[in-house]
């Protein structure tokens, strides 16, 4: 077995010329505006389906840029994506991430309406100042309840990022965020995860990171 000699600070530049390769081989030829946050979910997940799965309100990339050099506030359902999320890139842009799943007054919201704390943080999410992204990378119940607030003219996100993983209620939940006006990028079908949402709010960040030398990766 042979393997490839690949520096430390080469190894994901190579990962991402596989990548392109493969998608070559595969005759799919990605949007140029998305073609980052694509290859950047490939390479976080392996799984090149998000090719073919991954959705796009019309703007999408253009309206998340703009929140964020706006210093936009990114918003997730769990800790894991918001410990994904490249802190240092975004604080760079004057922006910052907040989950709130674990604060006490999101869990008493919770139990008194019978919510999941995710569901219960969109509450809180949606009294931040800014403009708000939500990258939501683990329970459907979030998107549901972001949906609600959309509705009720309650919120106005800047983007949703819609990637949740799992069986009960994540293709419903998907498409009724497609269904509003507001902004998105939906992995449809049951996959997702919440790597899949720190990917794609990275992929974001470093194309608006000159000093990244990989930005368009």
């Amino acid at each position: 077995m042979e393997f490839e000699h690949v520096k430390p600070m080469d190894i994901e530049k190579r990962s991402m010329e596989i990548i392109g390769q493969e998608l070559a081989e595969k005759g799919i030829t990605l949007p140029a505006d998305k073609a980052h946050i694509i290859k950047r979910v490939i390479h976080t997940t392996a799984d090149f389906e998000y090719a073919d799965t991954l959705t796009f309100s019309e703007h999408a990339v253009e309206k998340a840029k703009e929140a964020l050099r706006a210093g936009a506030t990114i918003v997730t359902d769990t800790k894991m994506a918001w410990s994904g999320i490249n802190k240092r890139t975004l604080e760079n842009l004057h922006g910052k991430a907040c989950n709130f799943i674990s604060d006490e007054d999101v869990a008493e919201a919770a139990r008194q309406h019978g919510f999941t704390r995710s569901a219960a943080s969109m509450d809180k999410a949606a009294s931040l100042p800014g403009p708000l992204i939500f990258a939501i990378g683990n329970a459907p119940t979030a998107l549901i309840r972001l949906y609600e607030l959309i509705e009720e003219g309650k919120l106005a996100p800047a983007l949703i990022i819609g990637v949740p993983v799992g069986f009960v209620n994540v293709v419903q939940a998907k498409e009724l965020i497609m269904e509003t006006d507001v902004p998105y990028i939906i992995a449809r079908g049951r996959k997702g995860g919440s790597n899949v949402a720190a990917a794609i709010c990275n992929a974001l960040l470093y194309d608006l990171d000159s000093s990244r030398g990989m930005k368009k990766s």
